[in-house]
């Protein structure tokens, strides 16, 4: 075990991100743990059984010659190189990431969004969005704020959405969580822009209402790109609904939005 076991868990954290990521979903201490891949010290029974249980191998075969190890893995855990299973849930997602065009990297940063409030029909909500890439993958965060309904009208509900991002035939794919409750999913589709400089991108957003009934419903779209840096203190003061003729949203933004002004703005889907 002493002899082989650091090799083999190297090898086995390849298949991640980071080692910084395994450690965080193992809950084991960073520093302890590259004690572990530097064989300066083994890990307690509990432990092991752990990091073993973690990755899905049994206790002897991490402790096998490193030869015997990655035949035994090589059959269990496939590269991303190689073609994904398509119909686990694993493959679906790493199947549309290897689909996705590299262009989506020309489109990372931080932008507005503007959409008609589901769950204040006649309002427009303006939103904060950061797509990112991460090792390959694409993610986003998308911040809302809402004023509240009870309180003052600074008072507000917030709602953050965690993402990930596709380019796939020319369009851009946009699927997301609301990550504090973890009730609803939304979607947004955009048309990519093929200006030398980004501006605004239109798209349809479809999701459902935060109010009790839930109604789903689909709202024009429009992302304003702000920079691969923001001020954030500043820049979030924006983030909050706003009255249709407010002047704090300019003409074009509103003509943009303008085409689905349909109950309010929104595309009520069913009675």
């Amino acid at each position: 075990m002493r002899e082989h076991f650091p090799t083999n868990l190297q090898l086995l954290c390849r298949h991640y991100r980071s080692i910084a990521e395994v450690c965080r979903q193992l809950g084991i201490n960073r520093a302890q743990f590259n004690r572990y891949l530097s064989g300066q010290t083994q890990p307690t029974p509990f432990n092991l059984k752990r990091i073993c249980d973690f990755f899905g191998v049994e206790e002897y075969e991490i402790g096998l010659p490193e030869e015997q190890f990655s035949r035994l893995i090589g059959v269990r855990r496939r590269p991303s190189s190689v073609k994904a299973d398509k119909s686990a849930p694993r493959g679906i997602l790493e199947h549309l990431r290897q689909c996705s065009s590299p262009e989506l990297r020309a489109l990372t940063g931080y932008y507005y969004e503007y959409y008609h409030s589901m769950s204040m029909p006649g309002h427009i909500l303006c939103a904060l969005v950061h797509l990112r890439e991460e090792g390959g993958h694409y993610t986003y965060e998308r911040s809302e704020r809402l004023q509240s309904r009870a309180g003052p009208s600074e008072e507000f509900e917030r709602y953050r959405y965690l993402g990930v991002a596709y380019y796939l035939q020319n369009r851009l794919f946009f699927v997301d969580y609301e990550s504090l409750t973890s009730n609803e999913i939304s979607q947004t589709v955009l048309i990519p822009s093929y200006k030398s400089r980004i501006t605004r991108l239109n798209g349809l957003k479809i999701g459902v209402s935060s109010t009790d009934h839930r109604a789903p419903a689909c709202s024009r779209v429009v992302w304003e790109y702000l920079g691969q840096q923001i001020n954030r203190v500043s820049t979030y003061r924006k983030v909050r609904l706003y009255t249709p003729d407010s002047p704090e949203i300019d003409d074009d933004i509103k003509a943009r939005l303008a085409d689905t002004r349909l109950h309010n703005g929104l595309f009520q889907i069913g009675s």
